[in-house]
This record gives structure tokens, sequence and C-alpha cells, in this order.
């Protein structure tokens, strides 16, 4: 079973993040204090780690910072109600490895720690690449080549799954479960409208076109002829 480490000192927020992630299969183990918390990551070896920014007895970002001193590589999904991006990019420079702002959805949460589980361990990337297109993942800001792409949060997420799987054939369903988190196919369009307006900010007039709606099939990303 996957160990997930939450150090929240909510009470009421530890318990609804715990029980969501029981649901779906994670053990959990709470700490509701920064001093705590850091003994159990280095003595419990989770797998993942949540951890609130602000914590009695010692800061959420100071945890991590020990931690990352240590070699612990252990993803940490960052809590915070600091939502401004020098917040955002503070807690990853320290060593988070995303972040959260409060207050969440807890199938975000979930989906989030997911896919920090299934990033390769020595993949600590903070810019993404795919031919002119440019994706800084600690600013959030999208590129293709010297023009700015102003992104939706969906739709970013939307375009850093396509980037990581650049010139592959993505499906609805697959994208409907990686990015909207669905566990199943829902009757809907939902796909191919937040695709339409993707392309549109990608794809400007008199850009080589990179999105592509393979029909019948589903999506790609195309970096070449």
């Amino acid at each position: 079973m996957t160990k997930v480490l939450l150090i929240e000192d909510d009470s009421e927020t530890a318990e609804e993040i715990t029980a969501e992630l029981a649901d779906r299969g994670f053990e959990v183990e709470w700490s509701a204090n920064g001093i705590e918390g850091l003994d159990k990551a280095r003595s419990s070896q989770p797998d993942a780690m949540i951890v609130d920014r602000l914590l009695p007895g010692m800061d959420g970002l100071t945890v991590i910072e020990a931690l990352r001193k240590d070699e612990v590589r252990t993803p940490v999904l960052v809590l915070s109600a600091l939502g401004a991006v020098d917040d955002r990019v503070r807690g990853l420079r320290m060593g988070g490895d995303d972040y959260l702002t409060k207050p969440f959805a807890l199938v975000e949460l979930v989906a989030r720690v997911e896919a920090l589980l299934r990033r390769p361990a020595e993949s600590r990337e903070t810019t993404l690449r795919a031919g002119p297109l440019e994706l800084d993942l600690i600013e959030r800001t999208a590129k293709r080549g010297d023009r700015v792409i102003d992104l939706l949060p969906r739709e970013f997420r939307l375009l850093e799954y396509m980037m990581q799987r650049r010139d592959q054939l993505l499906t609805r369903a697959m994208l409907l479960e990686e990015v909207w988190n669905y566990k199943f196919v829902p009757a809907t369009n939902l796909v191919d409208v937040h695709m339409g307006r993707l392309r549109h900010k990608v794809d400007g007039p008199g850009d080589v076109p990179m999105i592509h709606n393979v029909r019948g099939a589903g999506f790609i990303l195309r970096t070449g002829p």
C-alpha cells in the first residue's frame, strides 16, 4: 500500500484529506506540527508527502529544506493559503514538487499526489520544451517562441500533459483520466471544448499548427513535420 505522510495542523482539513486518500487506497500517517512531521518523514520513509506551509514548531518549507539537505527525495505537495506567484515559486524552490492553494477540491489534491507518484524519482524538471513551446513549471507560464501564451489552470495542465507526451496520440479517455481525473468516460465534449481553446492560443495566426485532431481517435501535439 502506498504510504503518504500528511503534515497539517488543521485537524478538520487533515481528517478530510486522510479520509479521501484512504478511500483511494492510500495509507496515511498524520502529523500536526513541523518538528514531529520532520521526524516521521525521516523514520517512516513515506512514498509521498503533503506539507502545509504554515505549521507550529517548524515552518513547512523549513521541513522540506531539511529533508532535501539530507538527500531525501520523497515527492512533496505543498499546501498553502498563500497563492501569490512569489509564494508558489518560493515553495517550489525550497524543494517542493507541486503547490496547491487553499481552498482546494479534494479530487484535485488526490490527482496531484497520484501525478507526483508517477513522476520518475530522478526527474525534477522545472521547464518543459517541445519544439517552439516552453512551459515554466515553477512560474506557471507558457511561451511559443517569444510570444507569451496566457493559459487558464486547466489549459496549463492539459498542455503540460501533451508536452510530456509530444508526438504521441492521446485519446479523449486518456485525457479525461489524466487531466480531469475521471475514472470513467462520460458522454461529454469537455476535452474538445478545452482543446479548441488551447489550440487557438497555441497555434496563432501564421504559426505552423502543433495541436492536431485525429478524427475518431484523439489529439497529437506534433513538434515536427
